[in-house]
């Protein structure tokens, strides 16, 4: 009896412990393909952000992004002008910079926060995403 009560215990605390670490779906920065990234754009009303430098935007560009550059003494208040409660997708170049904007962004209350997984340089020449090239 006194170990089958030990057994139980145990499992509460596990239960209790793992239900703590758990973090809510609206809590995560999610990580996405481009496959993944198309569906959400054809589904969600959603804010599809570069964060790279006006130069790099200008060159190559995922169709209908807006560009808010990462690296921009403004970009605070430049992400503020965004709708919280609207998904948002990020992407740059390789994804180092969307990922520390994807932070920042949950930070500042965003609820949905998309990160495009290896950035454009990842999926430039796949015909996955509809891309806008500089000619």
């Amino acid at each position: 009896m006194k170990k089958l009560q030990s057994i139980i215990c145990l499992i509460g605390l596990l239960v209790c412990f793992t239900s703590c670490l758990d973090k809510s779906e609206s809590d995560e920065i999610k990580l996405v393909t481009a496959d993944e990234m198309q569906s959400i754009l054809e589904m969600e009303d959603v804010q599809l952000v570069d964060v790279r430098t006006p130069e790099e935007y200008q060159e190559v560009r995922i169709a209908n992004a807006q560009n808010i550059d990462f690296l921009s003494p403004t970009f605070d208040e430049d992400i503020e002008k965004l709708d919280k409660e609207k998904p948002v997708i990020l992407y740059c170049k390789g994804g180092h910079r969307s990922a520390k904007c994807a932070k920042k962004m949950k930070e500042a209350g965003f609820e949905k926060v998309y990160d495009l997984e290896g950035g454009i340089s990842k999926w430039e020449h796949s015909e996955k995403l509809k891309i806008e090239v500089k000619s």
